[in-house]
């Protein structure tokens, strides 16, 4: 009797630390549900930290976060009050918020510190497990910031909260595999800035990566200024993958809620359309399993599976459709170096007079 009571204990205080863990997510995307339907402030500062404090299990120290954004903001308007842009549009102030942003993150800049000069070091691209294959922390912005080496996920994140604490606007875009920052200036309209190798490419760059379709600009599938209901949507995305990596056994009703609300805000997200197309494939495979079987067709003689079967081709189908083509990795990396290398080639000369 004594030992039933102990195994009753035990799978109640498993389910409730399970219960617990979920709990996270849950909170995380709520938070992100309400300022979707303005239920909350909008903050994408509050959102990224929803996403890491539940991969993070509620151990996320946002104190330690908040002084670091601290730091890099005032250091942000000790540019301000201290240089000048030749610029003199209408939004110059915006414009040289813009500046003091790309300095602090991508330029070595002289700081003075009594009658020393010390030598601030930019952020850097950490070319270490760029997708976050061995750990997912290694694309978040918590990293960033303690480290000072990113990706191109936690960067734009970075230079898009940096912006929002400076009062201005910042808009995330979207390549393959890619996330950068375009802004809408008086003087040019608009312009792409590129934080992972700290310039400021012409469109030309990203059309050269080749996994560009027409239809994916089109459609806003890559190249769209993103606005912030649609960069929380990316965030919905990112905690999904979050949650997936957190439970991989998931029965993918979380990640389908995600992906459900995202495309709902955004409708042509790849990131979204593949994940809810990747989810259903996952519960496919997984009555196949539950089926003992490697066989496609007697697997689809089940109602259930044959209606996934048919919803995850027509979703894989309209993926292609919109434009979305999937790039391999080597050569993501090889077009991410290509800034450099061919610098003068893609570089946005209107931004250098």
């Amino acid at each position: 009797m004594k030992k039933n009571i102990l195994i009753i204990l035990f799978f109640n205080s498993f389910f409730l630390f399970n219960a617990q863990e979920n709990k996270f997510y849950s909170d995380a995307f709520q938070t992100l549900d309400n300022m979707l339907t303005d239920k909350q402030q909008y903050s994408f500062k509050e959102g990224v930290y929803s996403v890491e404090n539940a991969y993070y299990q509620g151990k996320y120290d946002t104190i330690q976060l908040n002084n670091k954004i601290k730091f890099l903001k005032h250091f942000c308007n000790l540019l301000l009050n201290n240089r000048k842009l030749s610029y003199s549009e209408k939004d110059e102030t915006k414009v040289n918020k813009y500046a003091a942003i790309y300095t602090v993150l991508c330029q070595a800049t002289p700081v003075i510190v009594d009658q020393d000069t010390l030598r601030y070091k930019p952020f850097t691209y950490d070319f270490e497990d760029v997708f976050g294959h061995k750990e997912l922390s290694n694309l978040f912005v918590s990293k960033l910031l303690e480290t000072q080496k990113g990706n191109c996920n936690s960067m734009p994140y970075l230079y898009k909260i940096l912006a929002e604490e400076m009062g201005v606007d910042a808009n995330l875009a979207l390549a393959p595999n890619h996330v950068y920052i375009k802004h809408n200036i008086k003087s040019l309209g608009w312009y792409n800035t590129e934080l992972t190798s700290g310039i400021f490419p012409i469109d030309a760059w990203l059309s050269a990566s080749g996994y560009i379709h027409l239809d994916a600009i089109k459609n806003g599938v890559f190249m769209k200024a993103l606005n912030n209901k649609e960069s929380l949507a990316l965030l919905l995305v990112d905690l999904a993958n979050a949650y997936n990596r957190s439970f991989p056994d998931n029965d993918g009703s979380f990640s389908l809620k995600c992906a459900e609300k995202a495309i709902q805000i955004h409708p042509y997200l790849a990131n979204a359309l593949i994940l809810q197309a990747e989810t259903h494939t996952k519960q496919f495979k997984k009555l196949m399993k539950e089926q003992n079987t490697k066989d496609i067709q007697l697997t689809l003689s089940n109602p259930k599976a044959k209606e996934l079967f048919d919803l995850m081709n027509k979703e894989y189908t309209h993926i292609h459709k919109i434009g979305y083509r999937s790039m391999p990795e080597e050569m993501y990396l090889d077009w991410l170096v290509s800034l450099k290398t061919e610098r003068l080639k893609y570089e946005d000369k209107r931004l250098l007079k």
